[in-house]
């Protein structure tokens, strides 16, 4: 998923990795892109050897006075081949684009992805969602009177966190679903 965030944020434009790392920081939440530059520069470091990225030379003007030894940071930009697979991920709409990760890296990108795809995603993911939701009821149900009262006050705010989530995908849904009539009117 890593991949497919850098790529739809070089697809914006070049940047260094500070730089990318702040837009997914920006695009998908801090939460969700809590992870170092440990992490990071191996997968840029990856994705240029698979040559969907190029490093660019460091503008001069930003680079550190001759005196000193630090260079000038890199600049990274997306290639023919990087805007092609970029093209491929934001196509897919398997079972792994609804977990919590995954879905979120393929929200941040919708404006980008075709209309059927967003549908099937925000469809599946409301599928996964409902599936924990009654998971998460079964267990209430189940257990909640052997639950000390904050375990069972965790369990129902995730219950009520699920519930939020599946009246949200299903605005989403409907908007999709309204979007895709109101173009197939335009073409008539």
């Amino acid at each position: 998923m890593l991949e497919l965030a850098v790529l739809g944020i070089l697809h914006d434009g070049p940047l260094h990795g500070y730089e990318v790392r702040k837009e997914l920081s920006t695009k998908l939440g801090a939460i969700r892109a809590a992870f170092s530059y440990g992490s990071l520069y191996p997968v840029l470091r990856r994705m240029r050897e698979l040559g969907w990225i190029a490093e660019e030379e460091p503008d001069p003007a930003q680079t550190a006075p001759p005196l000193t030894t630090r260079r000038g940071k890199v600049v990274y930009r997306i290639t023919a081949e990087g805007k092609e697979h970029f093209s491929t991920l934001i196509t897919k709409a398997g079972p792994d684009c609804y977990d919590d990760e995954a879905f979120g890296v393929h929200f941040a990108f919708f404006g980008r992805t075709d209309p059927l795809v967003r549908l099937r995603i925000l469809e599946g993911r409301r599928r996964r969602v409902e599936e924990k939701r009654e998971g998460l009821r079964e267990t209430l149900h189940r257990t909640g009177q052997r639950l000390d009262s904050y375990t069972l006050e965790l369990q129902r705010h995730g219950l009520e966190a699920a519930d939020r989530e599946v009246r949200w995908l299903n605005e989403l849904i409907a908007n999709e679903q309204s979007l895709d009539l109101s173009s197939i009117h335009d073409r008539e």
